[in-house]
């Protein structure tokens, strides 16, 4: 009966055994589910980091241009203002120059209505 007892021991044993390696394997296919869903929401994460940073590329190149086009805009005006300035300068001195000079008024004479200078004053004191 002894070696019967040692067969159902030994028999226990390895159900035990058994048992234990099977909850050891459960829980590591658990563990690797486990994992496997935190890389999925990593990989996830990380195609949305790539496209955010494409998205940015963009907008920091298109933000590139317009400051380029802004300074271009800028030089252009400031080019505009001195041509504009040089322009009014002379078309002050043209117009300077176009003013007939004043011609002095009879010293003896008459104005007329319209102001205009006639005869000339004859002094018959004498």
């Amino acid at each position: 009966m002894i070696s019967g007892a040692q067969g159902s021991a030994s028999s226990a044993l390895g159900q035990l055994q058994m048992q234990q390696a099977q909850r050891n394997a459960e829980q590591a296919e658990q563990k690797a589910r486990a994992l496997q869903a935190q890389a999925r929401t990593a990989q996830t994460e990380a195609d949305r980091a790539q496209e955010n940073a494409s998205r940015l590329q963009g907008s920091s190149s298109q933000a590139s241009n317009d400051a380029a086009s802004a300074r271009r805009n800028l030089s252009s005006m400031e080019a505009f203002g001195s041509i504009n300035a040089s322009l009014s300068d002379l078309s002050s001195q043209i117009a300077a120059a176009l003013v007939p000079p004043e011609t002095p008024a009879p010293s003896a004479g008459f104005i007329n209505s319209e102001g205009q200078a006639t005869g000339t004053l004859i002094n018959v004191t004498a």
